[in-house]
C-alpha cells in the first residue's frame, strides 16, 4: 500500500506545534529535520551536557507520513490554522510501499575502526578475530559513523589500560564506554543528560555482555577516574572544564572530541591550568585532544 510524504517549511518557533497538530490530524508519522541538510549551512544539534534540550534548527521541515487516501492540502490547512500561522509554503509526494526494516539496514554498514576493532550492527555477522561492538541505530546520538566517535574509539583502541577505570560524559549510546569495556577497562561509567540516552546505553552494553553503569549529571558518582573521555560539542566542553578536571586523577588522561580544528588552540588554552593537552589526530576537519592531568 502506497502512502504520501507531506513536507512543511516551518520556523523553530512553529515546527512542534505542525508536528503536534499533523499527529492530531491522523499523521502516521511526524518528524522535523534540518532544512539545510546536505549543505554548508547544515547546523548538527545533539542533547548535549551543558545545551539546552529542547531545541530545533531555525529553518525547519516537518515531515509526515499520511494515509493514502489522506487529504493533505487540507491537513496542512487545519494544521496551521492551530499553530497560528499563515498557510506554509509545503510538498506532497507519494511513497510506496517497501520492506522499510531492510532498507534501513543496507544504509548501515559494518564500520572498521582498526585491525581488531569493529563496530557492527546485529543483523551482519561479525568480522572473525576482532572485537566487534554490536550497535544498531538508534534515538541517541552515537552510532560510530561520525569522525568525532572514530576519532575517539582509535585513540581507545591504542590506549586504553587493562583494568583502569573510565569515565564517558556525554555518553550518547554508550558507544565509548562500551568500547572501553571491551578493550580491557575496569570500572566504566557513563553520563549524559538526556534519559533517552540512559536507555539507549543501558541497552547497548547488555547487548554487548559488558557491565557499565550509566547516570544522568545529578545521580552520577563524585568520584575520580584514571581515564576520562568527553564527545561532546565545543561550547559544553568550555563549560564543564571544572567538572572535568574534578573528574579525573592526578596522572589520569583526558580525552576530547567533538572539537573542530579551528577550535583546538582555544580549548588546549582553556584546560591549561589542569591538563597538558594537545591535538592528537584529525579527521574531516574534527579534531581529538588528548593529554595528562597535571
Amino acid at each position: 500500500m502506497p502512502w504520501q510524504e507531506l513536507r512543511i517549511h516551518a520556523d523553530s518557533t512553529h515546527a512542534e506545534a505542525l508536528s503536534d497538530a499533523l499527529f492530531d490530524l491522523g499523521a502516521l508519522s511526524v518528524s522535523i529535520e534540518d532544512a539545510t541538510a546536505g549543505t554548508e549551512l547544515e547546523k548538527p544539534i545533539f542533547g548535549e551536557p551543558g545545551m539546552p534540550l529542547e531545541q530545533l534548527w531555525e529553518q525547519s521541515v516537518v515531515v509526515a507520513l499520511l494515509e493514502e487516501d489522506s487529504d493533505a492540502a487540507l491537513m496542512v490547512v487545519a494544521a496551521a490554522g492551530t499553530a497560528g500561522i499563515p498557510l506554509p509554503r509545503h510538498s506532497v509526494s507519494r511513497v510506496e510501499e517497501q520492506d522499510w526494516v531492510r532498507l534501513t539496514q543496507s544504509q548501515f554498514e559494518p564500520i572498521q575502526v582498526s585491525d581488531r576493532l569493529w563496530i557492527t550492527p546485529t543483523w551482519h555477522a561479525a568480522t572473525p578475530n576482532a572485537i566487534n561492538i554490536a550497535l544498531d541505530p538508534g534515538l541517541a546520538f552515537g552510532t560510530g559513523s561520525h569522525p568525532t566517535t572514530w576519532l575517539c574509539l582509535q585513540w581507545l583502541d591504542h590506549q586504553v589500560r587493562q583494568g583502569e577505570s573510565v569515565l564517558d560524559y556525554g555518553c550518547g549510546s554508550g558507544i565509548l564506554a562500551i568500547a572501553a569495556k571491551l578493550l580491557g577497562a575496569g570500572e566504566t561509567h557513563g553520563v549524559d543528560i538526556d534519559e533517552q540516552a540512559m536507555t539507549a546505553s543501558r541497552q547497548n552494553a547488555e547487548q554487548n555482555h559488558v557491565s557499565a553503569d550509566f547516570f544522568l549529571p545529578d545521580a552520577a558518582p563524585d568520584r575520580t577516574y584514571d581515564l576520562v573521555v568527553a564527545n561532546i560539542l565545543t561550547n559544553p566542553l568550555k563549560m564543564l572544564m571544572p567538572l572535568l578536571a574534578s573528574r579525573c586523577r592526578s596522572g589520569g588522561r583526558l580525552v576530547l572530541s567533538g572539537i573542530l580544528a579551528e577550535q583546538a588552540d582555544e580549548i588546549i588554552s582553556l584546560y591549561a591550568p589542569a591538563f597538558e593537552l594537545a591535538v592528537s589526530a584529525e579527521r574531516e576537519g574534527w579534531v581529538r585532544i588528548a593529554g595528562t592531568r597535571s
